[in-house]
């Protein structure tokens, strides 16, 4: 009992410290986002798929091409559904997204697909990005 009682205390002092770190707001991660992508640019080639996506609230979502490839695409205006959808899709023309013609596609299991108007494409600096989110997570924490 002795050598089990330490860890249950470390265990329940590791669980208390998760469940009170702040995540971050949708506007902050916004802003995140934004402080490590680069200029606009009018496109991006897509062959099909994309290694993972994040929503950023309902009017953004950064697309991971590869690993160490990412996107910033702001749309056009709110996209219902974004926040809680399981997938999304990204239409595009002969292996091209492009901003301003082309959509992110919220699907909703059974419902029609939502799309949402890319206003903006920006290339993500995802290095740095991982790089400021672990120092966020570390500061919300108390971390160094």
């Amino acid at each position: 009992m002795k050598i089990l009682l330490p860890t249950l205390v470390a265990i329940t002092l590791a669980l208390a410290s998760c469940a009170s770190t702040p995540s971050m707001g949708d506007d902050q991660k916004l802003a995140l986002y934004r402080a490590h992508a680069g200029a606009p640019v009018s496109s991006f080639h897509y062959f099909g798929r994309f290694d993972s996506w994040t929503d950023i609230g309902d009017r953004a979502v950064a697309i991971w091409t590869r690993p160490s490839e990412a996107w910033l695409l702001e749309l056009a205006g709110p996209c219902n559904g974004l926040e809680f959808t399981p997938a999304i899709g990204l239409s595009s023309r002969s292996g091209t997204v492009s901003a301003r013609f082309d959509s992110v596609l919220v699907r909703n299991g059974g419902t029609p697909e939502v799309p949402c108007t890319i206003q903006t494409i920006r290339p993500l600096d995802t290095r740095a990005l991982k790089q400021a989110e672990r120092a966020a997570r570390d500061q919300a924490s108390g971390g160094t």
